[in-house]
């Protein structure tokens, strides 16, 4: 049995037909890998329209790079701002909210994959 090769990938920002809204809010999801690649890891961009809000509970652990814009996050220990070349870990099941506070474009990696 031969075992295929695993490929280095790129991936870019810009929303495509893959690009989820969230609810009717200027959020928007673009996966790029997903649990059906088979890896350990999840990976997508998101966009934040100024102002919007959402909860953080999730069932992962994440890390996000913000690409450009500021969030708000506020959770259990407090308050972080992070802008344009920040990265931030969010730990499985944190509670609290991130606010886009300009225009967000951010890419999320979590463990597991999802």
């Amino acid at each position: 049995m031969t075992q295929a090769t695993p490929s280095v990938r790129s991936f870019g920002t810009a929303m495509s037909d893959r690009t989820i809204q969230v609810g009717h809010r200027q959020i928007f999801v673009t996966p790029a890998v997903e649990k059906t690649d088979g890896g350990p890891l999840s990976a997508y961009s998101a966009r934040f329209g100024r102002g919007e809000v959402a909860d953080l509970p999730a069932p992962y652990e994440e890390v996000w790079v913000v690409l450009r814009g500021a969030l708000r996050i506020r959770g259990g220990s407090g308050e972080v701002v992070v802008g344009a070349g920040d990265f931030v870990q969010v730990p499985e099941q944190s509670p609290g909210t991130v606010e886009a506070i300009e225009d967000t474009v951010l890419v999320c990696v979590s463990v597991p994959a999802h």
